[in-house]
């Protein structure tokens, strides 16, 4: 059973809360949203709201799944933040090794952080690492991503807000890309997404379009379950091909 809504994963796991802005597509985080309401609610998790937060208690969670799941690690944090310690990294990692039953997804837009880390230790061999790429300027964490000996290596391109250009998609094996959700939500241009899908398509990278968001495909705004996750009629929701079983 499903425990996220999250369609390129099935579970999530927090060891770390919290987060700050650092590019263009941080300005409506929906992380920051549901961690001020969670605090709202009383919940202890999120008594420090948005403020990231080292969660020793948790570290031990995945042991408990018997099941074999793909984890989203820090879906409400950035897992190379700053303030966490590279020492706090080294226990998600043991966490990691200790379950190899599991496939663990850790995205990141402090790419060159990430690469600093795993310069002085290996990738666990059940690792997928990624990047999150929103608009031009920040492509270049692509070269950072491109160097490390993962199982998988994938962008995000979710929320995308500025047509991406020409990418060099070598080294990547999957590709997410989704629009923006929120009163304040940003448009997602139909043929930004489309020019997305025919570079991967010519280098042989899976492409996975997860949603319109708040803004349809016809450039009006509504709920985005209306608006949907087809293009151009049709559900292209590839998964990268090491994952395939």
């Amino acid at each position: 059973m499903r425990v996220t809504k999250i369609e390129w994963t099935d579970r999530t796991w927090n060891p770390v809360t919290g987060c700050t802005k650092m590019s263009t597509g941080c300005t409506y985080c929906y992380a920051e949203t549901m961690a001020r309401r969670l605090q709202a609610m009383g919940m202890d998790k999120y008594a420090n709201g948005f403020t990231p937060t080292i969660h020793e208690d948790v570290l031990d969670e995945p042991l408990k799944w018997k099941q074999s799941h793909t984890v989203f690690v820090c879906s409400m944090a950035d897992l190379f933040h700053d303030s966490v310690p590279f020492s706090f990294i080294d226990k998600v990692m043991d966490t990691i090794r200790q379950t190899k039953h599991h496939r663990y997804q850790i995205l990141t837009k402090r790419a060159n952080r990430m690469a600093e880390y795993f310069s002085k230790s290996e990738v666990p061999e059940n690792v997928w690492l990624g990047v999150t790429v929103e608009a031009p300027s920040e492509k270049s964490r692509i070269d950072s991503l491109r160097g490390l000996q993962a199982a998988i290596r994938f962008i995000s391109c979710e929320p995308l807000v500025e047509d991406l250009g020409t990418i060099d998609l070598t080294g990547v094996d999957w590709i997410i890309v989704g629009g923006e959700s929120g009163v304040k939500a940003r448009p997602m241009k139909p043929e930004w997404v489309r020019s997305i899908r025919h570079q991967a398509d010519e280098q042989g990278v899976a492409f996975f379009f997860k949603q319109w968001g708040t803004w349809g495909f016809d450039g009006v705004k509504r709920n985005k379950k209306a608006n949907g996750k087809a293009l151009d009629g049709k559900i292209i929701q590839m998964m990268p091909q090491s994952a395939v079983r």
